[in-house]
């Protein structure tokens, strides 16, 4: 992970990314938004494959980094090489730790430090959040 910065590759208005996402990306990835618990399918996806920032495409996670942590939204034990950044969330009357793409900046979710090894963390991801990219063997079942 990368400390946030305050400039990213992919800098937009806030226009032209209302104009890029839905209404519910948007709310997600530029507002600092979460989708309810329990309703992405990404939660349940076991597939082989890449997890990409649904604003800039920026691969984000592997697939075989994904587990069931049960808490209702798609986890990861680690994110690829160079793929988030973090910063300190104090919404809410707690202390979190964000996670945003490290290339557009897009809200993703938090980590937490009650994941399985090999690193003991979870990152809990937003499913708005991400696109789901199978891998060539994956596509070729289809």
């Amino acid at each position: 992970m990368t400390k946030s910065k305050s400039k990213f590759e992919i800098e937009k208005t806030p226009e032209e990314w209302r104009r890029e996402l839905d209404p519910e990306q948007f709310r997600i990835l530029r507002e600092h938004g979460t989708e309810r618990a329990g309703t992405s399918p990404l939660d349940a996806n076991f597939d082989e494959g890449t997890y990409v920032c649904v604003g800039c495409g920026h691969p984000l996670f592997a697939s075989e980094t994904k587990f069931n942590a049960g808490c209702g939204w798609p986890s990861f034990y680690r994110p690829l090489g160079n793929a988030v950044g973090d910063s300190v969330d104090r919404r809410y009357f707690m202390v979190r730790t964000e996670i945003h793409c490290r290339r557009c900046g897009g809200h993703l979710g938090h980590v937490f430090r009650d994941g399985p090894e090999p690193t003991g963390l979870r990152f809990c991801i937003n499913g708005v959040a991400l696109k789901f990219i199978p891998s060539e063997s994956e596509r070729d079942k289809a």
